[in-house]
């Protein structure tokens, strides 16, 4: 009879865990869905005032993620695709910001404690922009980058697995 019942806590308390762990794991990264009519199914749509990226589900609502964005001066707007998917990229610093910190290295490998392309990089055709990652969290929701689209690792993590190479990417003010 005592070998039941341990066996029946031991069961209780395996279950118990499992239901606790799951609940965590729902709750760690909430996503908003919202309202955005008028853009396609499977298109990225930033908008950089409000420093949130959309990835629109249907025709009517979308995914919204805070982003960081490029600074007063260092701001586009256009319409593009996604060219690349990387994860873990090697970054080269592009002139302009090698001119600002001349002290950076030629490249900076992928995974590096010190490149800010974060856990994944979504490249744009035409432009020499990316969404990507980050290694610095507290950025996002700023005006903080050269033009890139910033990301928490988790949200770029997840917006990887949602896009193709080829997704319509449209960055408004």
């Amino acid at each position: 009879m005592t070998l039941v019942l341990k066996r029946t806590a031991l069961f209780v308390f395996i279950v118990l865990l499992w239901v606790l762990v799951a609940a965590a794991i729902a709750h760690a990264a909430p996503r908003d869905i919202v309202a955005m009519p008028g853009f396609a199914p499977g298109t990225i749509v930033v908008k950089t005032h409000e420093r949130r990226l959309y990835f629109v589900i249907d025709g009517v609502r979308a995914l919204r993620f805070p982003v960081g964005v490029g600074k007063a001066g260092q701001r586009w707007t256009g319409v593009t695709t996604v060219d690349g998917k990387y994860v873990r990229p090697a970054w080269a610093p592009p002139d302009d910001i090698r001119r600002e910190n001349p002290r950076l290295p030629a490249v900076i490998p992928g995974g590096a404690r010190n490149n800010p392309m974060g856990e994944a990089a979504l490249t744009l055709r035409g432009v020499d922009y990316a969404i990507h990652g980050t290694n610095n969290p507290a950025s996002i929701g700023g005006f903080v980058s050269h033009g890139c689209i910033r990301m928490y690792n988790r949200d770029i993590r997840e917006l990887f697995q949602l896009v193709q190479v080829g997704t319509p990417v449209i960055v408004e003010r």
